[in-house]
């Protein structure tokens, strides 16, 4: 994982956490203005805009920093959006990405974890079968069982599912693919209610 790809903590504006992101994609929002990185001292906190944050990294020496062009750049943990001040939905989103955190990188055909680029989603029924595009029909799977199992019920190909696919149960975070919870993160979240994985 590059520094880039690091999650950042989102807060709303009611310096509530919402949601995790990119560096990268917090880079963005602080360029842009839609948020600043909250940044702590002691027992105070600081809302500090791009350019406050730019000017802040260059006196810091750790190894979590951006080189650009003219600047080095400290990559925020914490951001407060400066205009959003909802809560998440309490439905986990369907999404691809979802689906491979909730099988753990693993096909659930042969049981072998893999990285994304070998991973794709099945269809426990079939689409043209009328298999609908629902949590509890699809399952992460490797290329090559996807292929042998091609358009069958897994009983048809011969194959027998790990667990029977569900929808996931919401939580207000999911845990960093390195199951830690950063120290910048613990006064805005609920460690013991917020370390768990999607399940």
């Amino acid at each position: 994982m590059t520094a880039l790809e690091s999650s950042v903590l989102v807060l709303n504006r009611l310096w509530q956490a919402v949601n995790l992101c990119s560096a990268r994609r917090a880079f963005g929002l602080l360029y842009q203005g839609h948020a600043h990185v909250v940044h702590a001292e002691e027992s105070d906190f600081y809302a500090l805009d791009f350019a406050r944050w730019a000017e802040h990294s260059r006196h810091y020496e750790g190894s979590d920093i951006v080189h650009t062009v003219s600047a080095r750049i400290r990559i925020p943990r914490v951001i407060l959006l400066v205009l959003f001040e909802r809560l998440p939905s309490k439905e986990v989103k369907f999404t691809r990405h979802n689906v491979f955190e909730r099988d753990n990188h693993t096909c659930q055909y042969c049981g072998h974890r893999f990285e994304n680029r070998f991973l794709n989603l099945d269809h426990v029924v079939p689409r043209e079968r009328g298999g609908k595009t629902v949590w509890e029909n699809i399952v992460c799977s490797c290329i090559w069982c996807n292929s042998r199992k091609g358009n069958r019920t897994p009983l048809e190909a011969g194959m027998k599912l790990l667990r029977k696919p569900r929808r996931p149960r919401w939580r207000p975070l999911v845990a960093s693919e390195s199951g830690g919870v950063p120290e910048a993160w613990r006064r805005f979240i609920d460690v013991d209610s917020w370390k768990v994985e999607l399940s």
